[in-house]
Formats: C-alpha cells, structure tokens, sequence
C-alpha cells in the first residue's frame, strides 16, 4: 500500500541528522545585516595561529552538528523559558577569507564584527582557535569602550613570544591596545605557567576551581568584573581532556563539563555583551564529546545574554 504524502517539502525537520548544518537548526542567513534578529552566530574556520596541533578550523562545523542534539528540547533543562520565543538567533554561517592570510583574516573577522555590531546585534562566534578573540575585542571596543574579560581556559594567553598572530598572545596585546582592563577581568580553570607579578589579571587557577564551590568561584567573577561591560570567551581546553579531548592543547586537571555550565549559569545579571567557544579540533575528539561540551557552553551563553533582558 502507498502512502500518501502531501507535505513532503513543508515538514518541520526535528531529525538529528537531516539539513543538520547551522548552530541549533536557526535560520541560515548568509547576509546578517539584512536580516533582523538579536544574535548572530558566526563561525570563524582559522588555526593558523596555533602552536600545537592543528585543526581547529574544522571546529565551527562540529560544533553546529552536535548542536542537533540539543536542539529538540523546547527548554533546555534546568531553565524556566524557551529561548527562542524570547531571542532570535541566525546563523550567518562561516566567515570567509584568503585561506592561509592571517592579516586577511584578521581584518575581515574585525570588519565583520564591526558591521554586526553597528546592526545592534549581538555576537557569538564559534573558534577557530583562540587568536580570534582579538579582532573580535577590537570590534568590541569601539562600542563598548573598555571591557571586563571572563576568561576559562587551560593556559593565560599573555605570553609575549610568539608572532603577531598567535592564539597565546591575544591576552597580552588586548590590555596594550585598552580594549580590556586585567584588573576587572578574571581567567579560571589555568593550570599552565603564568607570572603573577607581572601577569595583571586575576586567576582561579584549576587547582583552586576544583575545589571552590560554584557559588564561590561565581561570586569572584562578579566582585572582579563589577558592572563593566563584559566579554566572555571559552576555550575547550578549559574542560580536563576525559570531557574535552578534542582539542589542540589538552592539559590534564581541568574542571569538569557539569562545573562549567553551572558557573556559567550563575552569571546571570553580569553585563555580558559578547562571547565566543573556540579550540575544539573534532579530529582528536571522542565520540563527539567535545563538540557537545562546547555546543552546549554556547547554548548556556544564549540562555545567560537572553535571561539578563527579561523582566526580573
């Protein structure tokens, strides 16, 4: 017996593998400034500027794929609305430039934010690695002046020895150029060498953070940061490898994926203005854990920025 099948092209598509190609099955819009919305998620494919193993760039398409998998709950447990009837989100897919050019790179990612920016949007960006932080706080900068960085990863990313594009250097420019202040900003989950005497910012290093409570470590990062506007950046090597594998520069001792998106969760209320998850190198992961862990940091940075609009 056939089956009659009307609605074969109007079907609402909730399968996890079907047309699975935009962060959260939001809309694909290639032009972000002609369409309106509250955020746009821009995936940036760049691992030029790293110093250990590549791929990373491949990290904007993991990261959507695996966001599939979340995207079939209307509310994403344990909060209390749908994100989506309170924030629209695009997805403007992956930002395109001169394959192997940093330079190129770097001044369209700035360019690009800009013009997101100017279009009252918010910005999420998908790493990439982590030198993307800086063009991105550039932007950044010239609307929001000076800026609170929320920082977790495994290393600091003020050194100053390497070249002018690399993904551990970005933390020890962006205080050079003003674009954010060390004294109000904070880095948690570092378990790598940093000079405290010289170093500037605040840290919850891995050591401290395992054993802190969430409620401890979130009221540090709300005493650092204060009512500064504030940029939230997440590298995946924050995670310890058994839940980040993933990734270009695993240090064992990290914190916990559970952890991470409570302590996110208890920055409601900061002035969180942009954010970006970068460093997952899906061809270390396992079983797509990574590219889950950082899919599901974004989504928890969505419901964060969208919980600081509604009504209190």
């Amino acid at each position: 017996m056939t089956k009659e099948i009307n609605d074969i092209f109007s079907k609402e598509d909730n399968s996890l593998y079907s047309n699975a190609m935009t962060f959260m099955r939001r809309p694909l819009v290639k032009n972000p400034l002609s369409e309106s919305a509250d955020v746009v998620i821009l995936g940036v494919p760049l691992d030029m500027a790293t110093s250990g193993r590549s791929g990373a760039r491949m990290g904007p398409d993991a990261i959507r794929r695996a966001s599939v998998n979340l995207s079939w709950e209307s509310k994403k447990f344990p909060w209390n609305f749908k994100l989506f009837e309170h924030t629209q989100v695009i997805d403007a897919g992956d930002l395109v430039f001169d394959c192997g050019d940093a330079e190129d790179l770097t001044l369209r990612l700035e360019a690009a934010a800009d013009q997101i920016l100017a279009s009252g949007k918010m910005l999420l960006s998908l790493g990439g690695d982590h030198f993307i932080t800086l063009p991105l706080l550039r932007a950044y900068a010239k609307k929001h002046g000076e800026m609170a960085l929320i920082h977790f990863d495994a290393h600091t990313d003020t050194y100053n020895n390497g070249s002018r594009y690399d993904h551990g250097t970005m933390f020890y420019h962006a205080p050079k150029e003003g674009l954010i202040d060390p004294k109000s900003s904070i880095q948690i989950g570092i378990r790598t060498e940093y000079k405290q005497q010289n170093h500037g910012f605040n840290v919850i290093n891995a050591l401290e953070a395992n054993d802190l409570s969430v409620d401890q470590i979130v009221s540090q990062i709300k005493a650092t940061v204060g009512d500064k506007p504030v940029y939230l950046t997440f590298d995946i090597d924050c995670l310890d490898p058994a839940f980040a594998p993933g990734t270009g520069t695993p240090v064992c001792g990290g914190i916990s994926s559970d952890k991470a998106l409570k302590i996110i969760r208890g920055l409601q209320g900061i002035n969180l203005i942009g954010m970006d998850v970068v460093e997952v190198a899906p061809s270390y992961d396992q079983s797509e854990i990574t590219a889950l862990a950082a899919a599901t940091i974004a989504l928890e940075l969505l419901y964060v920025w969208t919980a600081n609009k509604l009504p209190q």
